[in-house]
């Protein structure tokens, strides 16, 4: 393990203080103290991560380290311009979280469907932590990363989401995470859970935003836990500001013929990171991740995924594509292991990149770590520039350079857009797209 400077210590006393008042705005059970101590030890000795860590070596996060975040004041508004644009028209029940903490007011949870239950982390803690604890995932905890040790130890609140056996949730689930900001740089640390009963599905929507030109901090976990045959569409759009940061990881269980799919945007923040992680569990698990990352001007996006086959006759499949532009910079890292035991697994893993200027660079490598002998298992990785023959046909036939440029993008990342089964959350793509790469709106792009 690789020990941080101390520069990277300079706000351990404030995130220590920020941990001494969580402790003291409720009670909470032992078991949840000991492991948030034990968490902001882990972070304490081992401090933010620098280059010099292999899977941050091409990620700085001095900003982040340098930053003195304050915690939010409760009950702040959102900005309503932010609440207008950045909230996809989901049909279906919503929870909503402000700076990391449950708004009843903006949520609509709906009526409740037989079976299907959502609620808030913050009160299932408070009246049933039993329900809670089987599932604190220690695997996202015993990573490398100080950020998943931060949000274990600092986390006020997030999103639960209960299926029971055989339950059907007819609706998407929409969990709204939303940051204010309000004159000084913050930081929230959302921890969400999601358990899918044996033979339940759902799909679910998670949103992150904040207002462009504002600093705050976004450090989020989401754990999922599928049991056997249960199958979850699991959909995130990153939209944080423009001045903000954002630290994401998903960590994902999979039983016995249990199906799981995630489409991931990541379109906003100066420095975003989304590490996910897949546990292929159970004989016969199936696990999709499909995702698209934009950074243009000086922002820097960086997705780190690890998909582990632990039992034979498991599928992973795997495309991730990357849009930069002026000096954005993008890194893909994706690795695939198959353990001994899980014979007749079958992966594919791919990465696609679209470098639209002369500045913009993006790394990626793409792994695949083999210990079984009776696999199928490929991976691939291209960079490129637009095709300048198919810019010369476009404008050939009167369509302006930077139109014909626009299409040409926007086409390279319809193909993940298409496999959006939400019609409204597809839409809200088309449209955020349009807007950042040009070409028609989603209006347009709809008749």
């Amino acid at each position: 393990m690789t020990v941080a400077p101390p520069a990277a210590h300079a706000d351990l006393d404030r995130y220590r203080r920020d941990l001494d008042a969580l402790r003291r705005e409720s009670p909470e059970p032992t078991w949840l103290t000991e492991r948030r101590l034990a968490a902001f030890e882990r972070f304490a000795d081992r401090g933010f991560p620098t280059p010099r860590d292999e899977a941050w070596r091409q990620t700085s996060v001095a900003r982040i380290a340098g930053t003195a975040f304050s915690v939010p004041v409760r009950g702040a508004r959102v900005d309503e311009v932010t609440l207008a644009s950045r909230l996809p028209d989901l049909a279906g029940p919503a929870a909503v979280f402000v700076d990391g903490r449950f708004s009843a007011e903006l949520s609509g949870l709906g009526r409740g469907q037989e079976g299907v239950e959502i609620r808030s982390r913050r009160e299932v803690l408070e009246q049933a932590p039993s329900r809670v604890e089987p599932f604190f995932d220690l695997r996202s905890e015993r990573t490398d990363s100080a950020f998943a040790d931060l949000n274990a130890a600092l986390h006020v609140d997030g999103a639960v989401v209960f299926l029971a056996p055989g339950a059907i949730a007819a609706e998407p689930i929409h969990l709204v995470f939303l940051s204010t900001a309000a004159g000084v740089a913050t930081s929230a640390h959302p921890r969400s859970l999601v358990v899918a009963g044996k033979g339940s599905q759902a799909r679910i929507v998670e949103s992150y935003a904040g207002p462009n030109g504002a600093v705050y901090f976004t450090n989020s976990v989401t754990e999922v836990r599928l049991e056997d045959g249960a199958s979850v569409d699991h959909y995130r759009l990153q939209r944080e500001g423009e001045a903000a940061f954002h630290v994401g990881r998903l960590a994902i269980r999979l039983g016995r013929d249990s199906r799981f799919r995630d489409r991931s945007f990541s379109l906003g923040a100066a420095l975003a990171r989304h590490d996910i992680d897949v546990t292929l569990g159970g004989e016969g698990a199936e696990c999709t991740l499909d995702g698209l990352f934009f950074a243009d001007g000086d922002r820097h996006t960086d997705v780190h995924t690890r998909i582990d086959h632990l039992a034979p006759h498991g599928a992973s499949r795997q495309l991730y594509k990357g849009i930069l532009d002026g000096r954005g910079r993008g890194v893909f890292h994706g690795l695939v292991v198959v353990r001994p035991g899980a014979q007749k697994t079958d992966a594919i893993q791919a990465n696609r990149n679209l470098l639209l200027s002369r500045e913009a660079l993006v790394s990626s490598t793409p792994q695949l770590e083999i210990l079984a002998d009776d696999v199928k298992c490929k991976h691939g990785s291209t960079t490129g520039q637009l095709d300048p023959v198919a810019v010369f046909y476009l404008r050939s036939r009167g369509i302006g350079e930077a139109q014909a440029r626009g299409l040409l993008t926007r086409a390279f990342a319809s193909e993940l857009v298409r496999r959006v089964d939400l019609p409204a959350l597809r839409f809200e793509l088309e449209g955020e797209l349009a807007a950042r790469l040009g070409g028609p709106t989603g209006e347009e792009a709809a008749a």
